[in-house]
Parts: structure tokens; C-alpha cells; sequence
């Protein structure tokens, strides 16, 4: 995109590593609090619901396969909704795209509760999903459009790292209004949340001003896609990022049925488990940030992911132990929490000059994988096809970590 001109005074405040407040302190917090809204709220649109998954296979007499294509269209949703409001984003503002985009998702989830049979839900999960995703892909392009370099990492750190609870308390409220309510109660709860966010949103700056916004039609501002997947620094941390979500979504949608179905814990334990899990994801971020050289914390994340999952993959085919399971899926989300703060950053880094596609391209990346394993954990011996997935996931981002050491770091990522 080529009317994307920066100020030069701005640039050098936001490569340096002194985070400023082009807006005030106070307005500083405001942000990040809401950022870390709306990124949570991708959380809580898939992790909410993960304990109701056996029981909605009971209600619906279906397969445990066919009720995970409900995190499926979600995800195919939070894809496709990122690609199209991307551009749309890049043309019209970031804000009018979020107050339609939570719209949509309220339609959505009040929709699902009245779902007579499971392929309606699944539709109703696709509309989910594309609503779901402007307010999930904005908490990653708002940042980019305010701050580049060491800044920016920060930020996304301590956004990743904060909203490392909301999966951990996405599971334990899910689990706990499921069980004494039923799984309807959680969409009435979600569209609620969606109704919050959006009414927060008034005091939200524009952070995308009319001069840097695209200046050609609409279906050209598509345009920007062919060059940002042209960018090779982009396309690798776009990769790392993608493959370490659809690790994180194997976890997330094979794990009701492992802990639940399998070894009998309730869903009120399931939810614990999960969230006590998620916050090795918070800390894995904030720890990242701490690397001089950024993308050497994916180096070192890459490499204990892959120990680890060879252990787990181990514990899965052959101790079926629900201890031994948990334990090893600590360093695992540890690991992941280091590798999504670099993916994010660089790639967004990278692509700041056309956040909103940038930020589509990203998000797109992490659910087309996510979307591709949540029914493949299902198949079979849910212990051993999960096993199989994780190991195949861990393999490739072990692959996409060693990509991204070989490439020459931003002197603006440098820590200071």
C-alpha cells in the first residue's frame, strides 16, 4: 500500500526502546485493557464452550468428531472474517470494523441456542466466527498502528501475557455455567460479553487516521495480500505463528474428551486444569520479551517444544496416565506462549506499513491449521490420533523456529 507514510519524528520515538504515550498514560492503560478485551475474547469464543463438548454430543446425538467441527467453523470464521475485514480495515478505520464485526457475533450466538439439530450450530459457529474475528485481529493491527520495533513487542507481550488468564478462566466459567445451567447458557453469556465490548468501545481513538488509510477502491485494497505473502521475513514468523496455534487448538479440542471421557474428571475439574495450564502460556510470553534478540526466544521455545511433545507423545501411546499427561503439557504451552509473543511481533513488524491485511494474513494462517487438526484429534483412539497431531505440529514448528533464527535481526527489535 503505498499512501501508508509514517512521521520520521514518530518513527524514531517508536524505534526506540522507551515506550511512549502519543495519547496520555491514562489513555495507554485504557488500550491495552481493551486490547486485551478483545484478544480474550477470541479465547472465550472457542475455550468457553470446551466443556459442554461431551455434553452437546449427547444432545445432539451425534459423534464426538462432528461436534468438534463446531471449534472447526469457528476457526474457518475467525479465518475468513480476518481476510475480508483486513482490507476493509485498511480502507474505512479499525473502529467502525469492530462495532460491525461484534454485531455479527451476537447475532450468532443468540441464533445457536435455538440450533434443532448439530449442522445448524456449525452454521451458526461460522457467523460466530466472522464476527469473532474483528475484534480478535484489531488487538493485534491497533498496536501496529501506534508502535514498531522494541514498543511494539512490549505491548503484544504484555497483551499475550495478560490475556494468558482468559484461557485460563475461559475453561473454569465455561465449565461452571455449563454444569449447573447447560451449554446454552454459554452462548447467552458470550453474546453478552460481545454487548459489553462494544459499549466500552466508545471512548476507543481511531488509531488508523484518514491519511494513512488506502485511497483506491475497496476490491483494490485486496491487492496488498500478493505482497505481503511475497515477503519472506513475513511469511516465516506467519508460519511459526500459525503452527504453534494449531498446536495450541490439537490441545484445546482434544482435551475435553482425554480428561473428561477419558480418565472422568468433571467439567468444573476440566475447566481448573485448563486454566491452571493457560497461564504457562502467560508466562512463556512475558519471559520471551526478555530475549535481547527476540526471535532467539522462538529458537530456544522451538527446541523445548519439541522435547517435550516427543515425551508427551510417548505418555499418550503407552503410560495412559493422567498425571504424566498433565505434567508434560506444562512445558508445552510454555513453550507456545514464547513462540506466539515472537510470531506476533515480528510478523507484525514486518507487515506494519498494511497492518489490517498483515494482521488477517496472521490470524488466517493460525485457524486454516487449527481448523485442519480439531477434527483430526477425534479420530479413533482420541490418545493416539492427538498424539500423532502433536507430534507432526511440533515438528513443524521446530522447523519454522530454525527459519526464523537464520534471518538477520531488526536492529529496531534489538533490547536496549
Amino acid at each position: 500500500m503505498n499512501n501508508t507514510s509514517i512521521n520520521n519524528n514518530s518513527s524514531k520515538q517508536e524505534s526506540s526502546s522507551v515506550t511512549v504515550y502519543p495519547n496520555g498514560r491514562r489513555y495507554y492503560i485504557f488500550l491495552v485493557a481493551y486490547l486485551v478485551g478483545l484478544s480474550a475474547f477470541g479465547s472465550f469464543v472457542n475455550d468457553m464452550y470446551l466443556p459442554s463438548l461431551p455434553e452437546m454430543t449427547r444432545y445432539f446425538g451425534c459423534s464426538v468428531s462432528t461436534v468438534q467441527l463446531g471449534l472447526t467453523m469457528g476457526m474457518i470464521g475467525l479465518g475468513l472474517g480476518q481476510l475480508i475485514l483486513g482490507p476493509v480495515s485498511d480502507k474505512y478505520g479499525r473502529k467502525p470494523v469492530l462495532i460491525g464485526a461484534m454485531i455479527v457475533f451476537m447475532i450468532g450466538a443468540v441464533a445457536s441456542v435455538f440450533s434443532p439439530t448439530i449442522h445448524f450450530f456449525l452454521g451458526c459457529r461460522l457467523v460466530q466466527g466472522l464476527g469473532a474475528s474483528g475484534g480478535y485481529f484489531l488487538a493485534r493491527t491497533i498496536p501496529a498502528d501506534i508502535y514498531q520495533g522494541r514498543p511494539l513487542a512490549k505491548m503484544m507481550a504484555l497483551i499475550g501475557a495478560i490475556n494468558g488468564f482468559a484461557p485460563a478462566s475461559a475453561p473454569v466459567l465455561g465449565g461452571l455455567v455449563s454444569q449447573d445451567h447447560g451449554w446454552k447458557a454459554v452462548f447467552w453469556i458470550l453474546a453478552g460479553l460481545a454487548a459489553f465490548l462494544l459499549c466500552v468501545a466508545i471512548p476507543l481513538k481511531e488509531s488508523l487516521k484518514p491519511d494513512r488509510r488506502f485511497k483506491g477502491k475497496l476490491l483494490d485494497a485486496f491487492g496488498e495480500y500478493p505482497a505481503l505473502l511475497k515477503n519472506k521475513r513475513f511469511m516465516i514468523h506467519v508460519t511459526l505463528k500459525g503452527t504453534a496455534l494449531g498446536l495450541l487448538f490439537a490441545y484445546c479440542s482434544s482435551a475435553p474428551f482425554i480428561m473428561q471421557t477419558h480418565f472422568g474428571w468433571s467439567q468444573l475439574h476440566f475447566g481448573l486444569f485448563m486454566g491452571f495450564n493457560a497461564l504457562f502460556i502467560a508466562i512463556g510470553a512475558m519471559i520471551a520479551v526478555k530475549f535481547k534478540i527476540l526471535k532467539q526466544a522462538a529458537s530456544l521455545g522451538g527446541i523445548l517444544l519439541f522435547i517435550a511433545t516427543a515425551v508427551q507423545v510417548a505418555v499418550l501411546f503407552l503410560i495412559d496416565d493422567f498425571w504424566a499427561y498433565e505434567l508434560m503439557m506444562l512445558p508445552i504451552l510454555f513453550s507456545l506462549g514464547m513462540i506466539f509473543t515472537v510470531g506476533n511481533t515480528l510478523a507484525m513488524n514486518e507487515g506494519r506499513d498494511n497492518a489490517g491485511g498483515a494482521s488477517a494474513v496472521l490470524g488466517l494462517a493460525g485457524y486454516v491449521f487449527g481448523a485442519t487438526v480439531a477434527p483430526l484429534v477425534g479420530l479413533g483412539n482420541i490418545m493416539h490420533s492427538t498424539a500423532i497431531v502433536f507430534a507432526v505440529m511440533a515438528t513443524l514448528i521446530l522447523l519454522s523456529s530454525y527459519a526464523s533464527s537464520r534471518l538477520s535481526p531488526d536492529p529496531n527489535m534489538l533490547k536496549k
